[in-house]
């Protein structure tokens, strides 16, 4: 078991050339957001923008699209084919074309689970070759055809609390960092299992997070941390420090908030605003 502190999150950020160009630090690929669920992916885009991503891109389905292009300023946001609600199937044709050049790709922050959203993640499983990040729906829809884990030849990170953990493996885990440790070896895959004392595990090695408290317990921080995953993969972090490291910095971030709000109060979109103070 590795006990994650700052020092050693800090040890895995590489130096900023002074000549950088934001090129040089990820292109991020998001897709998520549906009728009902715009707050997910806002989340998620600026989660990833506020560890450091160069350019997030935020494909969403049609319906939504104006008001998540109204609400965000800095990522990339574009409109894809829906079905009224969320993603339609015509939506995988610009998608395979969108990915080609992306560094890393998160899918799942309420894309909801509809037919469309299936095709859409089968589509990057099969053709993306770089590392995925697949959360909340996106989980949700994998866990009905798991085997497809197996196949991918990409590294692929997984962020289930403990029920979507229950949904991909029928049962609610006891001990947590060797039932993580079993489905990631099982599934070659990277786990991050949520909750106090996040356990994050390629089936090899372990880390266990310290930082977080119960303030952070409410829709929409899940979506922060697979923002800060893929934006960390993507500016070239090994995947498992990454996953790590996303981890520490968001119980961290909700720490700060915790402190000067109270665990009641405070907000997901608090912890975007306390990452600055932790990444200067």
């Amino acid at each position: 078991m590795e006990i994650l502190d700052p020092e050693r999150v800090r040890s895995y950020f590489p130096p900023r050339r002074r000549a950088a160009h934001k090129g040089d630090f990820g292109k991020i690929l998001l897709l998520c957001g549906s009728e009902g669920y715009t707050g997910a992916a806002a989340l998620a885009a600026m989660g990833a923008l506020r560890t450091g991503a160069g350019l997030v891109y935020l494909g969403t389905p049609r319906c939504v699209y104006p008001i998540l292009a109204g609400k965000l300023l800095e990522p990339v946001v574009f409109p894809l084919p829906d079905d009224g609600k969320g993603y339609g199937p015509e939506a995988v044709a610009e998608v395979r074309r969108r990915m080609k050049n992306m560094d890393a790709l998160l899918i799942g922050c309420g894309i909801g689970q509809g037919s469309g959203a299936w095709e859409v993640l089968k589509t990057v499983f099969l053709e993306f070759e770089k590392p995925v990040i697949l959360d909340a729906d996106g989980i949700n829809l994998l866990s009905r055809h798991i085997d497809f884990l197996r196949g991918r030849t990409g590294v692929t990170i997984l962020t289930p609390h403990a029920g979507e953990f229950a949904r991909l493996t029928g049962r609610f885990p006891k001990d947590r960092v060797r039932e993580a440790q079993a489905f990631a070896r099982e599934y070659n895959c990277i786990l991050v299992l949520k909750g106090a004392g996040t356990v994050i595990t390629d089936g090899n090695r372990v880390f266990e997070n310290p930082t977080g408290n119960p303030g952070m317990a409410v829709g929409g921080s899940g979506d922060i941390l697979a923002g800060m995953t893929v934006s960390l993969v993507g500016q070239g972090i090994p995947p498992l420090e990454a996953a790590a490291c996303a981890a520490f910095l968001h119980g961290a971030a909700g720490d700060l908030c915790a402190q000067e709000l109270g665990e009641y109060a405070m907000l997901p979109s608090d912890l975007l605003n306390a990452l600055p103070r932790l990444l200067k």
